[in-house]
């Protein structure tokens, strides 16, 4: 198919294609034809013009299919609008030629067709070039109309609209012409000629003024016969027509002629609203018809021209715009009433449901799409303002007046259909508004509440009904307003329960606002439940008392308890015992009683209990749905006798409706409904048999062994005999099909599977007994041949599930052969299309191929190819095989199917799509096979895209997303974009869904492409054609678009899909280079630009404006249309700008892990000036006000989202600094708007929720350190101190509004929030102190000048907190406590206090648990420091006042018992660490560091205190505990802080231990009296035995979690340890593993430098020290073993030298050995260092260490080695015998080689200090021969005065450090130095020629200087102190 790729049709390579291979080819060169033109030189068309019309008239008269000859058609039409269009005419005769021609064979139609095409597509692109054609063409066409048949007409229609759009105003002579014949066209029986009509009359309108002015009337009476007996592609097509006449009616798009005489001129709103009215009730018939039918009382107007009008007049208001609807809506609501209390429209029930949901639907569609929130509001007042005008009617109808007062039942009935309407339509806007509608019920001119309670008493139940949905929509919107609600209709129910209208009218609104509570995150006191239990209760025990409300309070009564359960398991759970109870009562004990009952009663008793046991079971119903936990198999079990009553009444209820008629009709089926309704949500082990139930009663047991296979007969008798006069068939249809399913699955021993369809879904697995089989075949054959295509879809693909879950061959042959027979002998399309069976396959698809391509019928090919699917999808992988033929087919019918018939492009949508499936990723393949089958997919796409049907186009964006999945680099995204894009405003919901659902695939790999090949879509477009969605994308690209349909669509689904879009969008370019688009983008979201001064103004002259412009403004002005040109984006809804402010924090989020540009103004703004990037923090101005706008919104969840927003904001930006001023941050600017933004949450009327995340907020502002002024500090503080006011003053106080859980959500926030402020205070503080302790040593005072502003910051937050810090540590403990009991286990569940902590209640239990999980780690960190800061001392003074009675448990507080303080102290201490313990043992996830931390860090600070410290060592289980629990969180968490922090811990335990340890023995000491150690008992671990028991030892635990730290960080050091610890003493038995851990560090630390710093190596050799020099090793026991290890240590120590030959050549390696080597000669003593050969081996090493080429190794190891010079004398020997060779050796090297720089200088000076610390160190009678060895060296690193003068730097300083020791140390040895100079002349001659050159040049410097520096003083200071 690449052939076709070209500008000329490769005719060679077409011919050589096969029959049915020559279409796909033909189409698809065509349509590269239309991609190639455009981009085609002039030229180059002209040459090739003549060749390509040859060819394009050969595929013109070769029959194309409908989707080719529109694409021929246009290529037509371009190729002479681009080319030379001189030529048009002669081929427009061509087609008029073809058009009139009378060849009937069958390749005539097709080519005439085309012909039509071709003028159409010709007079659209050339216009008015052709005008002189134009009659002609008319003439053609419409002769031909009148002989063609619907494809002829359909194709004219199409080609009349493309020539008027082409021609405009050039076609006004002929428009007569043409809208006649589009009037017999618009009630053509084939429905795709009335849409072509339609929009060929939708075109004619734009230039035809007539139609909407003189024939206004026959124009509207001619849709009305249009939408009758139509589908609804014609309804919203001819509703488009006749919406867009109205509109143009009343507002003229231009002036209409005066003197017209016929005509009219503009039409009110109400002419236009008689005319739409007049089709609602009197249809499309003429007059005589109509009066007919008035005088016999009866109505022909159907459903489908009252639904088609409905459509219309939406389309009506939306073309008029938002702005009319806003000043015309008082006029439009009331003419919307006067049609919904019209009688002709009410006549029947039926006709009141029609009308009541076709009025709903035009309020619903024109308030909730074209308003903004703030006129939706005003809508909401007039919506309210008719229903107040019905209040007097209703007060009438109560009244109890004389005859002439009363008032009719017709106007109850006319009021009762108008307040439905308007309550309903007032509900939804209040529900969509959600808080930002409080002002409406606070105005006291509409009375909101009091005007809906009103209606609850009106006469009508359908009024009642609408009253408590509104109320629940009301709650549901503000939930501070559901218990007060509640209190309020509950207290009017008790009150006026002796009327039947209350009773019904204020039962259902307490049940609808207990029902609203589950959408309401808040709640309401648990009490409520309690009061509605209750309430329901009584009004059932008194239903028998009063005949005349028994009914009602039945009803009433069983509606309170199914909203009751609501409420879930919390609450029910309470209640469970009395439910059980309630329905034991309502149902006969046993089935005989049941039968007995059935003998008495009359119509009234059996309705009153029909009516009552249908709200048992919807009760039950509720149970299964909201309380599943609670549904036990005791529980089943008591409810299975009521079940088997219920069930058995059902077989009763036709001789019930035989004997009471109408009077039990109503209520037997809702009863039925009921039944039905809670048999699908049983749990499937209830219909399995006897042998796994439980011993039930003996009627349960009879239920249950019949369920199985009674129930199935039971269910399909009772479905079958309904009565044809029931009300509620297809909603009891579908819950039987349901229930159907539930039963199936049940006795399938296999899991359920997921299924498309509800009956089909049922059948799977072992169908059970063979008497089932029987029925379900019968049943299902039986609907095969059913009127109904559902019905007879179900019944096909049912009956090949049923041949699946039997399994059986035989069966599977005889439905195979009955289905063959079936064919055969069947003839009719309801027959023949409705038998498929994917068993058989390849006979299967023999068949389905045959009847696909049976064009006759039109039905039979949709029905086979819908099968055809199933079989694709059924086969599963096995179908590949038939993927090439079956890819044929559905291509060849693609092209050639005619669009009249859109059910067969809708069936081959599913086919394709299925096979696209079915191949998956084998389409990626690059073979000659698999290349044509995705060409295939490519072509059957596009022509589906074409297809004027909106389903098809969706099936084609679906398989078109499906192909992008598993071939994407084969779909054009620069075509299927643009596509896309198109449909985004479709008035099909399905074509939405797909078109978004695609775009959020395609933007999760191409998310840039995507948006850059959406912008093609504006150029694309004729400019006349361009919506608001057009424009949108040309501002602000597809992004925008997006968040305008965001706003606009309300289906979960697609909203959903959108936002995932966005993200995905946001996500891929947020951060490459389109940051400020996307801030822009959610800014202009969030506040419009419209007035951007109202943004950016401050908060209070904002406030001042507003007040200014209310006093200005009268009631009049309610209404005023939104500004047109503020911007793409005109006042969007809250949750939309809520969304944006979630995408600002998803784009800060992302901004973190990118540039650290983003965080630094510095860095940022040095980079913006050479590079054209954009950073995050230049954005912060608009990102803080965004928060402040959003902050203060009058939305709740705006504001909670706009507070999160600021907490992001204050968390990433706090530590940022201005670089304009040093020593500030960025965010200090902003401290006003963050106030601003956080006073309105801490306001009396906030949601608990919004004022818990504020004080989240203020603890973070406050914690940040961006406020320097303890003024500005205070005022944040004082926000927290009035909430902490508001805790301490405990709920009693406050009204009860929510849940109790919600004042315990407040108070943890609160508590917490003070306790991060106080914890911040504290190491502020704590820094302030370590930095004055800096200040005092330090000479600098301006450091101290700097950190004065910090520090008076830390004093005063905390002086702040110290006021209240004595009332919060009780809080914090209280909370600490409660949270404690809430963690312990299941079992332990009955040591909770029955009523609950200090801060929940005992019924709110499980809600509480959340809040304390999220809030306890701050105030255990905190409640630690205060301890800290007290000493552990708490005082009892200043009571707390909690919110609840203090607990038996209570801790410290005053009459909480005679403990003793150490007892209080003990239970305090024992708090913390259990919660700390329990935690740190099992932390659930990485999400819990700040916990974690938390809690080390409490720890750190407890054992910081001497008595908790004290009580820890001495307690050892209690020490290894919390090591174990250490170590478990060292080994599973990464952290190094937390690795830092359990380590610190290590320390601080150990140390307790210590501590402990030392205690024991110095009391020891004092008892005994005792003068030597070694005399007193042993303490500490080992003792005796040495023995350290795992999991009590102390030491072992401790070198456990070393070892893990080590190993951790150095993998090599993992040991088999097994066998190495000697028996001895217990310190000796644990030095092996210590000495071995410390070389092992070392060996690591040396010999990978590059990792390890030289502080990691410093630490190993003190540590080294430490072990070495324990006073351990001085006891005699241990002495001996002591001394052995260690030597075995050195020798390790020695032979690291051979193992580290290869970092030889690194100075780090030798100094660390070298050092270590010291510690050893240094501290261990003469036993472990004189032994051979490790003597030997030490003198070794120092000698090769001076061979080593960096100085720095020289020296360093000698200041090592002699910062000891304490050893005893016997080591010290070995020393100096090793330092004597080194530094001779060093001082010959020296001498020999001068160094040549300063590291060389170094080494050999501290090589010289060695020696001399040496000589100090000495005994007396050993320093002369020392300073006989130090003198010639000194003396060698002399140079003459010749040399001196040339000498480098370094060989000069090295003399004269030389000469000034010689000059120090002579006089202080002069015996020595004098018989050294003595006997070497050398040294002699060589020191004096030393001398006198030095003099010299001290003299030649002092003769340059300045003569007036004689005078100077002798003494010069060397030191500068400055």
């Amino acid at each position: 198919m690449e052939r076709a790729h070209s500008l000329l049709l490769s005719e060679a390579a077409c011919s050589q294609l096969a029959e049915h291979q020559r279409p796909q080819f033909i189409f698809e060169w065509l349509n590269h034809l239309k991609k190639l033109l455009p981009a085609t030189d002039r030229v180059d068309i002209k040459q090739n013009q003549r060749r390509l019309i040859e060819q394009l008239s050969g595929v013109l008269i070769g029959s194309p299919g409908p989707p080719t000859r529109w694409l021929l058609a246009h290529c037509v039409a371009l190729l002479y609008r681009l080319g030379d269009p001189i030529a048009a005419s002669l081929f427009v005769d061509r087609c008029h030629d073809i058009i009139r021609s009378k060849d009937d064979s069958p390749s005539g139609l097709p080519t005439r067709l085309a012909a039509m095409a071709c003028l159409g597509a010709l007079f659209e692109q050339l216009g008015r070039m052709l005008v002189g054609s134009f009659k002609d063409t008319l003439t053609s066409l419409l002769k031909a109309m009148k002989s063609a048949e619907s494809q002829g007409r359909y194709e004219i229609m199409l080609s009349l609209e493309k020539i008027l759009r082409g021609l405009g105003a050039s076609a006004v002579p002929c428009h007569r012409d043409v809208y006649k014949a589009a009037r017999a066209c618009l009630t053509d029986r084939s429905m795709a000629v009335r849409c072509a009509a339609a929009k060929c009359l939708l075109e004619l309108q734009r230039e035809a003024v007539f139609l909407w002015t003189s024939e206004l009337e026959n124009v509207a009476t001619l849709c009305f016969r249009a939408f009758e007996g139509s589908n609804y592609s014609v309804r919203v097509s001819v509703a488009k027509l006749l919406g867009t006449l109205l509109a143009a009616a009343v507002e003229p798009r231009q002036p209409t002629a005066a003197p017209r005489q016929a005509g009219r001129g503009r039409s009110s709103l109400e002419e236009v609203m008689d005319l739409l009215w007049g089709g609602f009730l009197r249809g499309g018939a003429g007059f005589l018809r109509a009066s007919g039918d008035m005088l016999k009382g009866t109505t022909s107007v159907s459903k489908d021209i009252r639904i088609g009008v409905t459509q219309a007049c939406v389309v009506f208001v939306s073309t008029l715009g938002g702005s009319w609807l806003e000043g015309n809506f008082p006029a439009f609501l009331s003419l919307l009433m006067e049609l919904a209390s019209h009688g002709r429209a009410t006549q029947t029930p039926g006709d009141a449901a029609v009308t009541r949901r076709c009025v709903s639907f035009i309020l619903r569609s024109t308030l909730g799409s074209l308003l903004g929130e703030k006129a939706q509001t005003n809508a909401a007042k007039q919506l309210c303002f008719a229903v107040a005008a019905q209040k007097p009617a209703i007060d009438a109808a109560l009244t109890d007046g004389n005859v002439e007062t009363r008032v009719s039942a017709a106007d109850v009935a006319a009021s009762q259909h108008m307040l439905v309407c308007c309550l309903q339509e007032l509900g939804a806007l209040i529900q969509g508004l959600g808080t930002t509608a409080a002002p409406l019920l606070t105005d006291s001119s509409t009375a909101l509440v009091d005007t809906v309670i009103s209606v609850l008493l009106h006469p009508a139940a359908s009024a009642r009904l609408a009253a408590a949905w509104c109320l629940r929509c009301v709650a549901t919107a503000m939930p501070s307003q559901c218990s007060p609600l509640l209190d309020r209709c509950a207290e009017r129910l008790v009150a006026l329960k002796s009327s039947p209208e209350a009773v019904a009218g204020y039962g259902a609104a307490v049940a609808a606002l207990v029902a609203a509570v589950q959408h309401c995150p808040l709640g309401i006191p648990h009490t409520k439940g309690m009061v509605v239990l209750s309430l329901a209760e009584d009004l059932l025990r008194s239903a028998s008392q009063n005949s005349r409300i028994s009914l009602q309070r039945t009803q009433a009564g069983w509606l309170l308890v199914s909203s009751l359960i609501t409420l879930g398991p919390a609450v029910v759970e309470h209640h469970l015992s009395r439910l059980l109870l309630l329905w034991r009562c309502v149902f006969p004990a046993s089935l005989r009683e049941q039968e007995m009952e059935l003998r008495r009663g009359d119509y009234f008793t059996w309705q009153v209990t029909l009516v009552g046991r249908a709200g048992a079971l919807c009760a039950m119903k509720n149970l299964l749905l909201h309380c599943r936990e609670l549904v036990t198999d005791d529980i089943i079990s008591r409810l299975l006798t009521p079940l088997a009553c219920a069930v058995a009444l059902l077989t009763k209820l036709p001789a019930l409706l035989r004997s009471y008629s109408s009077s039990v009709r109503s209520a037997s089926v809702v009863y039925r409904l009921r039944v039905y309704e809670l048999l699908s949500l049983l749990p499937p082990h209830t219909y399995q048999g006897t042998s796994s139930a439980p011993p039930l009663l003996p009627a349960s047991m009879v239920f249950v062994a019949s369920l199985s296979s009674s129930l199935f007969f039971l269910s399909i008798s009772s479905f079958f005999s309904f009565p044809d006069s029931l009300v509620f068939p297809p909603c009891f249809k579908s819950f039987y099909l349901f229930l159907f399913c539930v039963i199936f699955s049940s006795l399938s021993p296999f899991p359920f599977m997921k299924d498309t369809s509800i009956i089909c879904a049922g059948i799977r697995g072992s169908l059970g007994p063979e008497e089932v089989r029987s029925p379900a075949l019968s049943l299902l054959s039986g609907a095969l041949e059913s009127a109904s295509p559902l019905l007879r879809c179900l019944a096909a693909e049912g009956l090949a599930r049923l041949v699946q879950a039997v399994g059986d061959p035989g069966f599977t042959v005889s439905v195979s052969l009955l289905c063959f027979d079936r064919l055969k002998t069947a003839r009719d399309a309801a027959s023949r299309s409705g038998i498929s069976s994917p068993q058989h396959l390849s006979t299967c698809l023999g068949v389905l191929f045959t009847l696909s391509q049976d064009s006759t019928s039109p039905e039979v090919q949709a029905w086979s190819l819908h099968s055809l699917s199933l079989a694709v999808d059924l086969s599963g992988g096995l179908y590949r095989a038939h993927a090439e033929p079956s890819f044929t087919l559905v291509l060849r019918l693609l092209l050639s199917a005619p669009p009249t018939h859109p059910e067969v492009h809708q069936s081959l949508g599913r086919c394709l799509h299925a096979l696209i499936t079915c191949l998956g990723p084998d389409l990626q393949g690059e073979g000659a096979a698999v290349s044509s089958l995705r060409s295939s997919c490519l072509v059957g796409c596009g022509v589906m895209q074409d297809c004027p049907d909106a389903l098809v186009q969706a099936r084609a964006v679906s398989c078109l997303q499906q192909l992008h999945m598993f071939s994407p680099p084969h779909v054009n995204l620069a075509k299927l974009v643009p596509a896309l894009c198109a449909h985004l405003c479709s008035s099909y919901l399905c074509l939405r869904q797909a078109v978004v659902a695609c775009l959020r695939q395609l933007v999760q790999r191409e998310a840039l492409e995507v948006s850059q090949h959406a912008v093609t879509l504006v150029k694309e477009l004729p400019r006349r054609d361009n919506t608001q969605l057009d424009v949108t994308i040309k501002e602000v690209g597809l992004e925008g678009a997006l968040f305008t349909l965001l706003d606009r669509e309300s289906d979960p689904g697609l909203r959903r899909d959108i936002q995932e879009t966005l993200v995905h969008m946001m996500a891929s370019s947020a951060t490459s280079g389109k940051l400020g688009h996307w801030l822009k983008l959610c800014k202009d979201v969030l506040f419009p630009p419209a007035s951007p001064s109202d943004c950016l103004a401050p908060v209070e002259a904002r406030q001042d404006d507003e007040e200014a412009d209310a006093a200005r403004d009268d009631d009049s002005s309610a209404f005023k249309a939104r500004s047109e040109a503020g911007g793409p984006f005109t006042a969007l809804r809250w949750a939309t700008r809520r969304f944006a402010v979630q995408c600002v924090c998803r784009i800060i989020a992302q901004c973190e892990s990118a540039d650290p540009a983003h965080f630094n103004m510095a860095l940022a703004q040095e980079r913006r000036l050479h590079e054209s990037t954009d950073f995050l923090v230049l954005h912060l101005g608009d990102l803080v006000r965004m928060a402040f706008m959003a902050a203060t919104d009058h939305s709740d969840q705006l504001r909670l989202a706009g507070l999160q927003m600021l907490l992001e904001i204050i968390r990433r930006f706090s530590a940022i600094p201005e670089p304009e001023f040093p020593g500030h941050v960025i965010l200090e600017q902003y401290q006003a708007n963050v106030g601003a933004a956080l006073r309105p949450a801490f306001t009396a009327e906030a949601p608990p929720d919004v004022t818990a995340k504020a004080c989240q907020v203020c603890s973070a502002w406050i914690a940040s350190g961006v406020v320097s002024d303890l003024r500005d500090l205070r005022r944040v503080h004082q926000l927290l101190a009035s909430s902490l006011a508001k805790v301490q003053a405990g709920r009693d106080t406050c009204s009860q509004l929510y849940n109790e859980a919600t004042a315990t959500m407040e108070t943890l926030a609160v508590l917490k929030a003070w306790a991060e402020v106080y914890i911040v205070a504290v190491q502020r503080s704590s820094q302030k102190e370590s930095r004055n302790r800096m200040a005092d040593l330090s000479v600098s005072s301006s450091l101290a000048n700097r950190s004065s502003g910090s520090e008076s910051e830390g004093a005063g937050l905390l002086k702040l907190v110290q006021s209240d810090l004595l009332t919060l540590s009780r809080l914090w403990l209280a909370a600490l406590q409660d949270y404690a009991m809430l963690t312990l286990p299941q079992e332990n569940a009955s040591q909770l206090p029955a009523t609950g902590g200090s801060f929940y209640t005992a019924e709110t239990l499980n809600q509480a648990r959340a809040h304390y999980s999220s809030s306890w780690a701050p105030m255990l960190h905190a409640t630690s420091l205060w301890l800290h800061s007290t000493g552990f001392v708490m005082s009892d003074d200043a009571p707390v006042n909690l919110s609840r009675p203090a607990t038996p448990t209570t801790m410290g507080r005053p009459g909480g018992g005679a403990k003793s303080p150490d007892d209080v102290n003990a239970d305090t201490l024992h708090l913390i660490l259990g919660i700390s313990v329990e935690f740190l043992c099992s932390p659930h996830s990485d999400d819990q560091m700040e916990n974690i931390t938390s809690c080390l860090r409490a720890l750190q600070a407890l054992l910081d205190i001497p008595w908790p410290r004290a009580k820890i060592g001495s307690d050892q289980a209690l020490s290894v505990e919390l090591l174990s629990v250490l170590h478990r969180l060292m080994v599973t968490r990464e952290s190094v802080s937390v690795q830092l922090a359990v380590l610190d811990l290590l320390r601080q335990i150990v140390t307790a231990t210590q501590e402990h340890v030392r205690e024991k023995r110095h009391s020891a000491e004092v008892d005994d009296g005792a003068a030597e150690k070694e005399t007193l008992p042993e303490f500490g671990e080992g003792r005796d035995t040495g023995g350290l028991i795992p999991g009590r030892s102390l030491v072992f635990g401790a070198l456990e979690l070393c070892l893990c730290v080590l190993v951790r960080k150095l993998p090599q050091l993992s040991p088999k340890l097994a066998g190495t610890s000697p028996t001895g003493a217990g310190v000796v038995s644990i030095l092996p593993t210590v000495l071995y851990l410390l070389l092992g560090v070392l060996r690591e630390l040396t010999g990978n430098t590059h990792t390890h710093t030289h502080t990691h190596t410093q630490a190993a050799l003190q540590a080294l020290k430490s072990v070495v020099t324990s006073p351990m090793s001085r006891q005699e026991k241990s002495r001996g073993a002591w001394r052995l290890l260690l030597r075995s240590a050195l020798n390790t120590l020695l032979g690291l030298w051979d193992a580290g030959t290869q970092h030889a050549e690194r100075p780090l390696h030798t100094i660390s050995l070298l050092t270590a080597l010291t510690v050893f000669l240094l501290s261990a003593g003469p036993d472990v260092c004189t032994v051979e050969p490790l003597h030997a081996l030490c003198l070794q090493r120092f000698t090769a260490g001076m061979d080593a080429k960096d100085p720095l190794v020289i020296c360093l190891c000698m200041l090592a080695m002699f910062t000891e010079t304490s050893s005893p004398l016997s080591v010290l020997n070995v020393a100096i015998k090793l330092i004597v060779i080194v530094i001779v050796f060093a001082g010959q090297t020296a001498e020999r080689s001068r160094p040549q720089s300063a590291e060389e200088l170094l080494g050999v000076l501290e090589g010289v200090r060695a020696m001399e610390a040496l000589v100090q160190a000495a005994d007396e009678s050993q320093r002369a021969p020392l300073v006989a060895i130090l003198f010639p060296v000194l003396v060698s690193f002399l140079l003459d005065e010749n040399a001196l003068g040339s000498a480098p730097t370094a060989s000069r300083s090295l003399h004269q450090a030389a000469l000034k020791d010689l000059m120090r140390l002579g006089p202080q040895h002069s015996a020595v130095f004098r018989s050294l100079i003595a006997s070497s002349p050398a040294l002699k001659s060589r020191l004096e020629a030393a001398v006198k050159g030095n003099q010299e040049s001290v003299s030649a410097k002092a003769s340059s200087a300045n003569p007036a520096a004689k005078s100077s003083p002798s003494i010069t200071l060397k030191t500068n102190f400055l």
